[in-house]
């Protein structure tokens, strides 16, 4: 007796309907891939090109028991204005001063300044919290 063939011979009908929809399944995957990629790559970019004002400290002195002074490096656009936060700490970690830093200077796209942050008790470290453009 003659084997029966469940199946229609290979390649002569085309894709069967599994493999349709796992190229569908491949083809969707790619597209939602390539949007995430874009995506993270936008999000990416309008963060850092964004960024108008940034700053770093440089070092900080302990000058007394109610002050401490912090040497500030801004770096910003030529015409960008805005404001820099900074907060000194006491050994326990409690905030004991806090400056809101004024960067109005027109022209000048790098900054360096010393700021004497008032202390309410003694503090053992200074820290740039932010720095925001206006």
């Amino acid at each position: 007796m003659a084997a029966v063939r469940e199946e229609p011979p290979q390649g002569r009908y085309g894709r069967s309907a599994d493999e349709r929809a796992d190229r569908r399944l491949k083809l969707v995957g790619a597209v939602l891939g390539v949007g995430l990629l874009a995506m993270i790559g936008w999000f990416g970019y309008d963060y850092i090109a964004g960024q108008k004002i940034s700053g770093e400290v440089i070092k900080f002195s302990v000058t007394s028991d109610t002050e401490v002074q912090v040497h500030l490096e801004v770096r910003k656009d030529k015409d960008a204005t805005g404001t820099c936060t900074l907060r000194s700490r006491s050994e326990d970690g409690g905030e004991v001063g806090r400056v809101d830093v004024a960067v109005d200077q027109r022209g000048r796209t790098r900054i360096d300044q010393v700021v004497k942050v008032r202390t309410t008790a003694r503090a053992t470290s200074a820290e740039l919290v932010e720095c925001t453009a206006r």
